[in-house]
């Protein structure tokens, strides 16, 4: 067989059932493999849509999501998305066309240094020269994409192994890693430490991350809180990793996040953070982070222990394992007047807001979405206030239904992520809620959903503004410049033209019947959301402490940058 038909075989063997690609020149021979193969292709109108709806793909499943781009321009415009998955720790696989072997490095037609750009921007890298090689290096990328910490792999393809014939006899690929063995288990004697400090705990705080549901651990983690009676806080990555309707949930912490969540960490004397990484989103104070608490980090990738906050008890180790090890050797417990405090300061810091106003809130907004969807909807954010008001306000209430953009806050990233997602959960009522700003980058994707017929809910909560920059700029400049989007297109409209039903929404109560009527009516529709652009998020500033939180600027004059 052919080079590409090899590529095929190997990643129809690693359970690639779809590819969100782009075709180029010298992809050729690959495509001519794949429209002879069952694997689907989906045509995607920009690359870096390709490889967000393969993030999408992933953690709505659980699965490896693969996606293609050629050679040159087309590898360039998916390093976004790659450094999107990588930083939020997502397995994907990317494949990239190259030009032949013998002119790499010659500047020839569409050339880049596919290799030099995506290694510091992936978990590894592979460009095979021969046909055993191709073999090899798909097996070996599957394997480490999804093992340990997972993160994207990119396999660049140059054009002459894909046109070459072998005979797959004389393939025996080695797909040993010897430089590769990601810890599982934690250390015992370190697990035993960290059971005593918590059995012996007052005030004790989960903070689960994106490695709980990255290990399928959400199960466990409810579980061991159940036992030991100790509410669980969130990262953004986190959430959805406990129903944040149960009892024991406390809410996301932060900049961004919860102010009774920050003030209960500022209270514990003991912090358990499971696959959480202590980011600058989610530590406002490095010197001064939960000062009267033991630390103890669970993580499966021994360069985040102790990188940002010193840690007491450091355990390597995957969590849903950790987390069985934890269950079998914890105390029974009961904190009531623990739980008790900390369920009073969430009572006493609940925001009041006046839902029955025109333009909307976007509190009321996210209200009403949550009054439309059920527990398994999938919902998908882009980044900016759009992102940080579902956050704040929408109850998650089971992993891997809460789709954002992390660690790179990547605009663009809400749409194709949740194409991705609905090819993976065909059943599933998938929402997509983005801001206006966000939207703009990736609207041309609308094509691809009506192609496809993915019954997709894209709710565009729609201020004028580049939201988030906006307040930054009041927060930090008190002036506001380059932030107005003054002239925008009518996304109805705009909907409309590329097939697709278009609603707007401007006042209250409206919402939640147009999201029901088109998740009824499985057919891709756009919502205009017309929002009030002078709410803003509650914020503390990295670096700041929480008594100095800045929620408030009414006292700003905004410009009119007409």
């Amino acid at each position: 067989m052919k080079g590409s038909e090899l590529l095929i075989k190997k990643l129809k063997e690693n359970g690639t059932t779809t590819i969100f690609g782009y075709p180029g020149g010298v992809l050729l021979p690959f495509y001519d493999a794949l429209c002879e193969s069952d694997i689907d292709h989906i045509l995607v109108r920009h690359e870096q849509a390709a490889v967000h709806a393969a993030d999408g793909y992933s953690r709505a499943s659980g699965k490896i999501g693969v996606c293609l781009a050629t050679s040159g321009p087309g590898a360039t415009n998916i390093t976004t998305g790659i450094a999107t998955a990588h930083m939020d720790s997502s397995p994907i696989i990317a494949l990239t066309g190259q030009v032949a072997t013998n002119l790499i490095g010659k500047d020839v037609f569409q050339e880049v240094d596919t290799l030099g750009i995506t290694m510091p921007i992936s978990k590894h890298n592979f460009q095979p020269r021969t046909m055993e090689q191709i073999a090899e290096y798909v097996d070996k990328a599957f394997y480490i994409a999804s093992t340990g910490r997972p993160g994207p792999v990119v396999i660049d393809l140059p054009n002459n192994t894909l046109k070459e014939d072998v005979d797959i006899e004389d393939i025996h690929p080695d797909t040993q890693t010897p430089g590769y063995k990601p810890t599982k288990k934690g250390n015992i004697k370190q697990i035993k430490k960290a059971i005593e400090i918590i059995n012996t705990s007052q005030k004790p705080i989960i903070l689960a991350g994106g490695g709980v549901i990255l290990s399928n651990a959400s199960v466990e983690l409810v579980k061991f809180a159940t036992l030991t009676n100790i509410p669980i806080a969130t990262t953004l990555m986190g959430k959805g990793s406990i129903s944040e309707d149960h009892e024991l949930s406390l809410g996301m912490i932060g900049m961004h996040g919860i102010e009774s969540t920050n003030i209960a960490l500022t209270e514990c004397d003991c912090l358990i953070a499971i696959g959480c990484r202590f980011s600058d989103r989610s530590v406002s104070n490095i010197t001064d982070y939960a000062p009267n608490a033991t630390k103890i980090q669970i993580d499966v990738d021994p360069a985040e222990i102790g990188k940002t906050i010193p840690i007491d008890v450091p355990i390597v180790g995957d969590a849903k394992i950790t987390l069985n090890e934890f269950i079998k050797k914890v105390q029974i417990s009961n904190r009531p007047t623990w739980t008790k405090h900390l369920m009073q300061i969430k009572k006493e810091k609940e925001p009041k807001i006046n839902y029955d106003t025109v333009p909307l809130k976007p509190q009321e907004t996210i209200k009403e979405i949550m009054e439309a969807v059920t527990p398994t909807t999938i919902v998908s954010t882009d980044v900016g206030q759009n992102q940080m008001w579902m956050a704040h306000y929408y109850k998650t209430k089971n992993p891997r239904t809460f789709i954002s953009s992390g660690g790179l806050g990547t605009m663009g990233f809400g749409l194709p992520a949740a194409m991705g997602a609905q090819v993976a959960k065909p059943e599933e009522n998938v929402l997509a809620v983005v801001g206006d700003g966000g939207f703009q980058m990736v609207s041309q994707e609308l094509a691809t959903i009506k192609e496809n017929d993915l019954p997709i809910v894209t709710c565009i909560l729609n201020n004028r503004y580049l939201g988030m920059v906006s307040q930054l700029q009041k927060l930090f400049n008190e002036h506001v410049y380059a932030t107005k989007l003054t002239e925008t297109p009518d996304f109805v409209k705009l909907a409309e033209a590329y097939g697709i039903c278009g609603e707007r929404v401007e006042k209250p109560g409206e919402l939640r019947e147009t999201i029901q009527n088109a998740f009824k009516s499985r057919e891709a529709t756009v919502i205009d959301i017309t929002i009030d652009s002078e709410e803003l998020l509650p914020i503390v500033p990295p670096g700041c402490r929480l008594d100095n939180m800045k929620t408030d600027f009414s006292d700003l004059e905004e410009e009119d940058n007409d």
